[in-house]
Order: C-alpha cells, then structure tokens, then sequence
C-alpha cells in the first residue's frame, strides 16, 4: 500500500518500465550504431565520406528524398481537398466517408501493394482490360516504373495524410467563415483568408509523418519500381543480407535518419503562430519595388471602392450557399478517391473467389478453391498463427506497458511530459529502416535474433508508442476530479484506479491494444530484419510470394486481410458503445 501511495505521488516512476524496454532494444543499440557509424574509438567520418564518394549511393539517396516529396506532395493535393469536403458533409455522410478511409489504413500494406501488382501488371486487370477491348496489341509497361511507385505510395500514405487534417478541420469554428462571407468576402477570399491558416498545423502534421515514412519505404518501390526506382532502405536492407560489416550500413542508416530529423526540426515548428505574424509585418514593412505600381493599384482600389460597398450592402444578408456545379463537382471528387483507396482491396477480394487456374477479373466462375488451398498449406497457416502469436503477445506487452507510460505522462507536469513524449515516439517519428537496423544491432547484442521473443520485443517497440498516444488522448478528456471524489471517500489509490479511472479509458486502452495487434500483424521491414530463416510471419510469406512468383493463394490471403479492417472497427465501435452507456448509466444514477 505504502508503494502505491509512493507511485501516486511520483507517477513518473509509471513509466520507467516502457523505457526500459525502449531504452534496452532502441536505445542503446542507436547509440551503439552511431558509434560504429563513426568507428569508435578511433572516430572518423570515413563511412560517411565512402558513401558520398559513390556516385550510385548519392543518386539513390536524392532519389528516395524525391520520390518521397514527391508523394507527399500528390498526398496532400489529393488529401487536403477530400478532408475539407469530407468536414463540409452532413453528420451522417462525414463518419461514412471517415469510415471508408479508415478501412484501407486499417489494411495490410502489403495487401494493397499486392492488389496494385494484380492491377497494373503485364497480364493485370488493366492490361487484360485494353486487350479485350482491341485498344492495344501488346501489353503497356504499368508496372515496374516510377509511375507504378507512385501510384502504389500515394494509395498507401493518402489515409495518413487525409486522418490529420480532419483531426484539424473538425476543430475549426465554421462560424468564422460565415462571419467573412457575411462581410463581403467570397468563398474562395474567405477560404484562403481564414480557414486555410487555421489548417496549417494538419498541413504540417500530415506531411511530416507521410514524408517520414516515405524515407523507409521498402516493400512498394520493391515491388512496383524497376531497378532505377530503388530508394535507400532497399540499400541498407541488402547491406545488412550479404555484408557483415555494419559500420558503413550504420553510416547510410543514419544519413537517412539525418534528412528526417533535419525536416521534423525545421517543419516542426508551429508556422502558424507568431512567426507567420512576423513574417507579414515584416513582408508589410519592406519597401515596394514598383512604387508606380502599387499607386495605380491603390487608385484602381479606390475607384471601385463604391461598387464593392454597393453589392457587399445587396449581398449581406442574402442566402449564401455553395453553387449545385461545386456540390457535384466535390461529390465526384470525393467519389473518385474513396474509389482508388478501396478498389484494389474490392478487387482482390472477388479474384480471390476465381474459379480458374489463374487469377482473372471478372472471375469466369466462383469457388472457395483459393481459400481450401491455403487452409491446407502448412506453410501459410503455419505463417498465419505465427504472425496472430507474436501479434497477440505484442498486443498484451504493449497494452501493459503503455497505458502505465501514458498514465505516467498525464500526471506528470507538462515541461517533463512533453520531453517524455518526444523520446518516446521516435520509433514512429523515424524511418522504419533505421528503427529496423538498431533493433537488429540490439538483439544481436541480446542474443535473440531470429527468436520469437525478439521479434515480440521488436515489434512491441512501435507498439508501445501507439498505445501511448492513443491513451493519453483519452486521459485528456478524462475529468481527475472523479479520483479525487473517490480519494475523499477514503478508497485506496488501486481501488480508486481499477473502480473509477479504468472503466473509463478503456476505450482508449483497447483501442491501442487493437493498434499494437495491427501493427505487429502488419509488420514488415523489422520482421524480414530480426526474423532469422526459422521464423516466418505471413507478411514475409506474402512478400517472398510477391517477389517470386504471384501464387493465386495469395489472393485468398489478401481478401481475409482486407476485411479484417471491418473487424477492427467494430471491435472499436462496441467499446466505444459499452462507454457511453456505462457513462449514462453513471450520470442517471442518483447520489447516494
């Protein structure tokens, strides 16, 4: 009791247990690496100045900085207009749409880049398309190109982009561009005057953590690039396969690393604030270079300044609404994307119920021969149970350890929490090849490479991170005068956790425990680093498939792995469901 009381007091102590964990196979081993980077003790920047001496090390490296502005790029074209349509939509229609975004992030990766090989392959979909219509001869090289790449990127990132910025959006006060239209201004003027600023800080987040992941994308430029579309994760993964030198690995691992932080320190920052005040007092301030200019400007202003006041009376209190062309033209749009982020799942889904020798769409007849040859192949379900093991034990660890970090974190005060928070989402801040080349330096160290309790703690460490942040956004909304409503009552601090507090963030607890189960179950770049020969997962089963040959069990695989999404989020719907009833329960229930 007197333990807990101590723990209570100092809640910092709460999160000790997810850092050592961190600290034991990340930590360290990054440190370890760096160092060897460096080759301590002697200290030189021999790797780094080797790898900028290779011409070939050098045009991978700017391409994989290129091809992940690049997507980022298209993401946030393609992202910004759909999250604001999506806020624009009637209650209803916003949580559908939000759902149908939901659904693809929740897929495998390696689901959806399978689906844009089947899609644009010589003999895909496409191509089979063009030929039977007589449009072409031949089949037209869709994959194994930049454009390939792209497309199967931009399909893998677009959610990622799209969930920060309606976190953003959904927050901005509509009222504010009503009072702009109110006052003369138009759509277009109102939009970019008031809402587009408000947005920056979804803008910023968006493209950062699209930008950080393109940095250690491995499977897609793998598996829908030619050989000059290769990027710099493939490099290092190779490296580490055929070299047992890890100093020059370790040089390329942290150049990588180097780009990332450099963007999150300059992009980081908040732009919307005082510094974008600064810059238009300071852009007010510089002299203009065409006096002349400016003057006509000024008097042309003037001269309809009557005009404008005339129709800003006419118009300020007329129904304002958007025209019927923007409304089709935005449903179209929004129809558009959520048809390229589902249809190659929906795709995989009827191939795999193909009745013939090979995969075909349109399917020429159904049947379950797909599914009956992977429930009877040892090697797939030995991959799968494998694969639901180590994801349900990540799951168990990580739930454990993260919901005490993120308690921990809430009771800490906000200097300490905030330096606390940083340290613990770099395995999600960092390009997963450099979290997968330090996990593999640790538990070569520890001993457990290529063992199952490697991998668990490999994966657990992303995993922690996802909990964390999940809990810690219900601790928020949490109110503490309830535990000190149940302190006054005399109930000890383990009564007062286990009767008050857990009941409810338990949304948040399980929704973290199904992120940490995705995100081990999904987890592919790690796993083919630590996993050793012996143990084998069901992505890096799919993706020794993919690389040699397209079995159509795949497909069977491919379809299960797409509606488990479905499963997920009705897992989540139920708990968020059980919550606010138990809440209403609580509130109906009068005092004692």
């Amino acid at each position: 009791m007197k333990t807990l009381q101590k723990l209570g007091r100092r809640p910092i102590v709460l999160t000790a247990p997810a850092f050592v964990l961190l600290i034991a196979v990340l930590g360290i081993p990054m440190v370890q690496l760096l160092l060897t980077s460096l080759n301590a003790p002697a200290f030189s920047l021999s790797n780094y100045q080797g790898f900028f001496e290779q011409t070939s090390n050098v045009r991978v490296l700017f391409q994989t900085v290129k091809i992940s502005v690049v997507t980022t790029a298209i993401c946030l074209i393609i992202g910004y207009p759909t999250a604001y349509l999506i806020v624009s939509a009637s209650k209803h229609v916003r949580i559908a749409l939000i759902v149908l975004v939901l659904i693809p992030w929740l897929t495998s990766g390696l689901v959806r880049t399978y689906a844009w090989v089947v899609i644009l392959g010589d003999h895909g979909l496409i191509n089979n398309l063009l030929l039977n219509l007589g449009l072409i001869s031949s089949p037209v090289p869709l994959i194994y190109n930049r454009l390939a790449v792209y497309i199967g990127m931009v399909h893998i990132m677009l959610p990622m982009m799209i969930l920060p910025l309606l976190s953003v959006m959904q927050g901005i006060d509509t009222s504010l561009l009503a009072a702009a239209r109110s006052m003369g201004a138009g759509p277009f003027l109102a939009f970019w005057r008031v809402f587009l600023p408000l947005s920056l800080p979804g803008i910023r987040s968006g493209s950062l953590l699209v930008f950080v992941v393109c940095l250690g994308f491995y499977v897609t430029p793998q598996a829908l690039g030619g050989l000059g579309d290769a990027m710099l994760s493939t490099f290092i993964a190779s490296q580490v396969a055929s070299s047992f030198n890890l100093a020059p690995t370790a040089a390329a691992a942290f150049i990588l690393l180097g780009i990332a932080l450099v963007v999150l320190s300059i992009f980081g920052l908040d732009v919307s604030g005082s510094q974008g005040r600064a810059a238009r007092a300071t852009r007010k301030s510089l002299p203009s270079p065409l006096p002349s200019f400016a003057a006509l400007t000024r008097f042309l202003k003037d001269l309809a300044a009557p005009y404008r006041a005339k129709r800003w009376t006419a118009q300020l209190y007329s129904a304002r609404g958007d025209s019927r062309l923007s409304s089709i033209v935005g449903a179209v749009f929004v129809t558009l994307v959520m048809a390229y982020l589902l249809f190659p799942g929906l795709i995989v889904v009827m191939m795999s119920f193909s009745g013939g020798p090979a995969l075909e769409f349109p399917p020429s007849s159904l049947s379950l021969k797909w599914y009956r040859a992977f429930l009877g192949d040892p090697s797939w379900t030995g991959a799968f149970w494998n694969s639901i093991q180590i994801a349900v034990t990540v799951a168990i660890l990580s739930t454990i350890l993260g919901t005490l970090a993120a308690y921990g974190f809430n009771r800490t005060s906000r200097r300490v929490r905030s330096v606390l928070t940083m340290a613990i989402l770099a395995p999600i801040t960092f390009p997963a090849i450099v979290v997968g080349i330090a996990t593999y330096f640790g538990l070569l160290k520890l001993g457990l490479l290529g063992t199952r309790s490697g991998l668990v703690l490999a994966h657990s460490t992303g995993a922690i991170t996802s909990v964390v942040v999940i809990v810690l956004a219900t601790l928020a909304n949490f109110d503490q005068r309830l535990e000190r409503a149940a302190q006054s009552m005399r109930a000890a601090p383990i009564q007062v956790f286990m009767r008050v507090t857990l009941p409810l963030i338990l949304p948040g607890i399980i929704g973290g425990a199904v992120f940490a189960f995705i995100g081990s179950f999904d987890e592919v770049i790690i796993t083919s680093l630590v996993s050793g020969f012996d143990m084998q997962t069901l992505p890096l089963k799919m993706l020794e498939n993919i690389r040699q040959e397209i079995d159509p069990t795949i497909a069977a695989v491919g379809s299960l792995l797409t509606l488990m999404p479905l499963l997920w989020l009705m897992i989540l719907y139920a708990t968020w469901w059980w919550s606010k009833s138990r809440l209403q329960q609580l509130s109906a229930k009068p005092p004692a």
